[in-house]
């Protein structure tokens, strides 16, 4: 039997904790985790940014690691790939720009394989056209980008995660628990303790 592979998508400042947690997890299920980003090759890293929620109006932000890629971007294949992670943080505002981004994530929601964004992870989803007529969790600031794209944003809890269909979705890193534990459901995989 083949191992399973999941792709990962991601750019500079990619929140921390929302890359570095699933690829973790993921990888500890025994799936084959690649991280990709454009432009860069296996081998290569991207700096992250850890978001916090300090009791500002917003997250406030500081420099995280640095996350070494594990694929080329160049070499994708979807057809590969039983699932489809999107972390957060700022990399989503640009990756969006990138047609060969956007492209990797309609195949994924065209085949309507498992796709979990968290966070501004939405950016992505948005900018593919992939909303429309879905519901979608993200960090609240992103909600304007899902109604935008046709979507209804699902406000949750900080802690919790939405799903609808093949589309798992939360707001932010403190999400991690449900939201991995609902996409691993979706993938078809069972944890027994």
């Amino acid at each position: 039997m083949s191992v399973k592979k999941i792709l990962v998508l991601v750019g500079d400042y990619v929140e921390d904790y929302e890359v570095m947690v699933p690829f973790q997890a993921l990888a500890m299920l025994g799936y084959q985790v690649d991280a990709v980003c454009p432009d860069k090759k296996a081998g290569d890293f991207v700096r992250t940014s850890v978001h916090d929620f300090e009791g500002d109006q917003t997250y406030s932000e500081k420099r995280g690691h640095n996350f070494t890629l594990t694929a080329d971007f160049a070499t994708v294949k979807t057809d590969d790939y039983v699932g489809l992670v999107i972390p957060g943080g700022r990399a989503p505002e640009y990756l969006r720009l990138n047609e060969n981004v956007l492209e990797v994530v309609r195949a994924f929601a065209k085949s309507e394989k498992p796709i979990a964004a968290i966070c501004h992870g939405a950016q992505l989803l948005s900018a593919a056209g992939v909303l429309s007529g879905r519901e979608c969790s993200a960090y609240p600031a992103c909600a304007p980008e899902v109604t935008a794209a046709g979507g209804t944003y699902v406000a949750v809890e900080m802690d919790a995660a939405h799903v609808q269909g093949n589309l798992v979705t939360a707001p932010a890193w403190p999400a991690h628990p449900a939201w991995l534990a609902k996409f691993v459901e979706k993938l078809g995989a069972k944890i027994e303790i």
